[in-house]
């Protein structure tokens, strides 16, 4: 068995909408994943003892998913970068943690996207359909950009990325 970048989408798509119900259906549209993807990654997830199955109920093992994601994420999903390009800011660029750094020269790291308003430098999201599904959930955007300073920032933003997804993991449930 071999974790899957779209089984962190689907964790953290479960943190965002906080122990509220939900179908593999309605996630796969929420997602912009089919329905046999949701479900192996739900799977995938539960073999890898980042999510748990209760009362027919799967629930993120938060202790777990904070270790996996504070110290293994930037090892296993390493984000590629290449040349300027229109698309949704992430990590550092995007909120919460813009309001950590002051603005440089640098191009802000960006997901390729035709209809992003920010030109920046392409930083791969964590899954193809990531861009897709935060655009409709504010609270899954913030949890990706931060794992995304984590996969790819500096070693300050890393850090203020691990304290601040630590706190937006722990308040679930």
């Amino acid at each position: 068995m071999h974790l899957k970048s779209q089984d962190i989408l689907f964790l953290l798509k479960l943190v965002s909408i906080k122990g509220n119900d939900w179908s593999f259906n309605r996630l796969a549209i929420d997602l912009g994943m089919s329905p046999s993807e949701v479900h192996a990654a739900s799977k995938r997830a539960i073999k890898a003892k980042l999510a748990s199955k209760a009362e027919g109920q799967i629930r993120p093992i938060i202790r777990n998913l904070v270790e996996f994601l504070v110290f293994g994420i930037q090892y296993v999903f390493v984000p590629e970068r290449s040349g300027l390009n229109r698309g949704m800011p992430t990590a550092h660029a995007a909120e919460p943690l813009i309001s950590h750094f002051m603005s440089n020269n640098e191009p802000p790291p960006v997901w390729p996207d035709p209809e992003g308003e920010v030109r920046g430098e392409s930083f791969s999201p964590l899954y193809k359909s990531a861009p897709y599904a935060a655009k409709s959930d504010f609270e899954l955007y913030q949890l990706l950009a931060l794992v995304d300073a984590i996969r790819g920032g500096q070693a300050r933003e890393r850090e203020i990325a691990k304290k601040e997804l630590k706190i937006r993991l722990e308040n679930y449930g």
